[in-house]
């Protein structure tokens, strides 16, 4: 299954699930990050991290861990 850390800048993609657990992924939720929810990826910093997302409408920057946990199609 691809990560959202994996996925190439300017691509939309849909959420399919969310790993890890405890606190960070309720961070992860708190932020709209949920299972269904398209993102598209604005931007990677030069050295990849943090990556630069939209979603729900929104700007986010996510670290390329946190990324590594999110599911994507």
């Amino acid at each position: 299954m691809q990560t959202l850390k994996d996925v190439k800048i300017g691509n939309k993609v849909k959420v399919v699930k969310l790993n890890g657990g405890g606190a960070v992924k309720r961070r992860i939720m708190d932020m709209g990050i949920t299972k269904g929810v398209e993102v598209h990826i604005r931007k990677v910093a030069p050295l990849g991290d943090p990556i630069e997302i939209t979603v729900r409408g929104y700007e986010l920057s996510l670290r390329k861990a946190d990324a590594e946990m999110i599911e994507v199609e």
